[in-house]
């Protein structure tokens, strides 16, 4: 039996796909882009959150683990790579400032979880979006999930990067209703610049599911100062718009620093500056490169 590493069930997504939507997030990306607004779904790890508002000093943590927590006045500095248990600092935190990000579970259990948004589903013509990090590093565990839920009559949606070999993407497709790709960039040393590596294999494997006439939403997110490159997106939109009929929405998904926080409560640091924003002007431009490549965008807010 397979089991998988997730994060979150998010219930009541209306932005994963079709209707109403449980949005399974799982951990582990091979991908590394600046703006990341899911730090703690990057490395296949469990991950402890540090909320430091939260935090009365106690000392309780650095008793248990003194090589890897100091007290200070402006809270608990951590050396994660020292920590030998991340379960214990959680439990013996008496103001909840900790918190495991990661958990375990067995394919027949999360459906059981999921299936517990069936009406809603079944009343708006939604289902289960698998999402991450990226979910095609676990793609045995999906595809078991999406087997199940199938029998069970529930859509199932897969979003991700594409950054796999296409023997492990296209093994998994029969079982997918639909898939949100999300493109970067076109330009493969750009596209490195942005999340760490080339997008060779990421432009091949769209290609190919197209060829396949599987259902594909586009997402394409914009960050200024990053992958906002005109001559870049419009190389976008010519691959869109060479997909063919298969694309059934474009989606442009605004920067946005939701995920900041994050970072802080990671111990790590993040690159994107606080006063990043999608302007007018620019969303303007990115809509008339659509039309002229007359392809419908819906621009995220």
């Amino acid at each position: 039996m397979n089991k998988g590493l997730i994060s979150t069930l998010q219930h009541y997504s209306t932005k994963d796909g079709p209707g109403i939507r449980t949005t399974v997030f799982f951990v582990g990306c091979n991908l590394r882009c600046t703006w990341c607004a899911n730090p703690e779904l990057i490395e296949p790890t469990k991950k402890l959150l540090y909320y430091k508002q939260h935090c009365i000093r106690c000392g309780t943590c650095s008793k248990l683990e003194p090589h890897a927590i100091q007290i200070f006045e402006d809270g608990c500095h951590i050396d994660r790579t020292k920590l030998h248990n991340i379960q214990k600092i959680v439990e013996c935190c008496p103001k909840n400032a900790y918190e495991i990000k990661g958990r375990e579970i067995s394919a027949k259990d999360l459906v059981n979880l999921l299936l517990r948004d069936k009406t809603f589903y079944e009343v708006s013509n939604g289902g289960v979006t698998f999402s991450g990090g990226d979910p095609m590093l676990q793609a045995d565990f999906v595809k078991e999930a999406a087997q199940l839920l199938h029998q069970n009559g529930i859509h199932v949606a897969l979003d991700t990067a594409g950054n796999v070999q296409w023997s492990i993407l296209k093994n998994l497709l029969q079982d997918i209703d639909l898939i949100l790709f999300d493109i970067k960039a076109i330009d493969p040393i750009y596209h490195k610049e942005c999340t760490g590596v080339t997008n060779e294999k990421i432009i091949e494997n769209v290609k190919k599911i197209a060829q396949l006439k599987k259902d594909l939403w586009i997402r394409l997110v914009i960050v200024p100062g990053w992958n906002d490159d005109l001559e870049d997106i419009e190389k976008r939109f010519q691959l869109i718009n060479s997909l063919g009929d298969c694309v059934k929405r474009v989606d442009i998904l605004k920067y946005h620093n939701l995920g900041s926080s994050k970072y802080e409560q990671l111990g790590l640091k993040y690159s994107i500056s606080k006063d990043t924003a999608c302007s007018d002007t620019l969303v303007q431009q990115i809509k008339t490169i659509a039309h002229s490549y007359n392809v419908k965008i819906n621009v995220d807010n």
